[in-house]
């Protein structure tokens, strides 16, 4: 094992290793920290390249990049695709997510879709499709 980083340069050097070593949750986790910084292009970027690594998560993340035109053009369709890639691997709040994307009249405009997706994140534990 490896001791814990003292400084943040220590630990962003570390991160990278992981990330030259195609770890898709070190790759997912950096992308989230660009996108805490407002850098939108490389959150994107290292997302989608941990969703192609396997990354679950990062498929949710993509999803709204592509939902919001954040770091790439706006397209609902990926949006989807993205959400529908997470909820399939089991993420309860992207399930509930990609319901509240087929009530959306400009996306899906499906009630009874987003219907569906709801009572399956109710019964994988999610406390927002109860609402």
């Amino acid at each position: 094992r490896t001791a814990i980083p003292s400084t943040k340069d220590k630990a962003d050097k570390m991160m990278m290793k992981r990330i030259e070593a195609n770890d898709p949750k070190a790759t997912r986790e950096w992308g989230l920290e660009q996108y805490d910084k407002g850098d939108y292009s490389s959150a994107f970027e290292y997302c989608a390249k941990a969703a192609e690594l396997g990354n679950v998560d990062a498929h949710a993340e993509l999803a709204d990049l592509y939902r919001n035109g954040r770091g790439v053009e706006k397209d609902e369709k990926k949006a989807m695709h993205h959400m529908e890639e997470a909820a399939i691997g089991g993420r309860p709040y992207a399930r509930y997510e990609l319901g509240c994307l087929e009530d959306d009249i400009a996306i899906g405009n499906n009630i009874e879709r987003a219907v569906k997706h709801w009572i399956i994140a109710a019964n994988q534990g999610s406390d927002e499709s109860i609402k």
